[in-house]
Formats: structure tokens, sequence, C-alpha cells
């Protein structure tokens, strides 16, 4: 009886570890968001709680002298040890700025969280607010009248 119950423990136990697993997508430096991006789905290891993306903006992986600057996409399954790591390596160069390189990381918790690049949601607020600053900024110098953004 005792045997049973064990047996069946395990079994139960078993079918809960493989049922908690996380799924991300996995690629590894594709031109674009399509295609084994978004198709390629790894069952991550043990101890592996998200999915991390990555997006960089540069030129070819191989020196090429006027080379043209393209995306470059990356995902795969991580700790979120290691995701924060990257986050931090990467902030400085999260700049989205098209005239240099730079490289931005995300991570994300749940199955196939990853199937969008994210970040560039960022850059489009980050864009917006520039252009919303720099109008002010026009507006005040050259229409001769100070406004200020928060007067309304």
């Amino acid at each position: 009886m005792v045997q049973h119950i064990l047996l069946i423990a395990l079994i139960v136990f078993t079918l809960l570890n493989f049922s908690t697993a996380l799924e991300c997508y996995v690629c590894d430096n594709q031109e674009n968001n399509e295609g084994k991006c978004v198709t390629t789905i790894e069952t991550c290891k043990y101890g592996e709680d998200v999915c991390l993306s990555e997006i960089s903006w540069g030129s070819t992986p191989y020196w090429q002298q006027g080379a043209l600057k393209q995306y470059y996409i990356s995902k795969r399954c991580s700790t979120s040890e290691k995701c924060a790591k990257y986050r931090s390596y990467n902030m400085a160069t999260c700049t989205h700025i098209w005239y240099q390189d730079w490289k931005c990381s995300e991570c994300c918790r749940g199955d196939r969280c990853n199937y969008y690049i994210i970040v560039s949601i960022y850059s489009s607020i980050t864009i917006l607010l520039h252009l919303y600053c720099s109008f002010f900024k026009l507006y005040s110098y050259y229409g001769n009248v100070r406004i200020s953004p928060l007067a309304y």
C-alpha cells in the first residue's frame, strides 16, 4: 500500500514538474522578427524562469567598409539574474540612435512571452518625448513666447 502511494506521488510530482516548464521563442542574430524567431520554441531548462530578447543595431558581424547597418534579433531562455545583468550591461548602449551601434535587452515571464520585440515601444515613446520637447524649445525661441508644457 505504501509503495502504491509513493508511486502515485512520484508520478504526480513528475507531471507537475513537466507542466511548469517555461517555453520561449529562440533564435540567434536574425535580421528580423520573422521565420525562426517566431516559429522555433524551446522548453527552458530547470532554473530558467524568464525569456530574454535582445535587439541590436549595427554593421554586419564581419567588418566591411561601407556596410549598411541593420537589426539583429536574438531570443532565448534565461535566469532572472542573468537577464538582469544583460539589461544592466546593455542599458548604456540602448540608445536607438540610428548612426550608432546599440543593443537592448528585455526579460519577460510567461510561456512564449517573447514573441514580439517589445523594446521598440520604448523607442517610440522616447522619440515622441524628444519631438514634444523640441517643439516647445523651438516655439519658445522663434515665437518669442515662453510656454511651459506644464502650464496646461
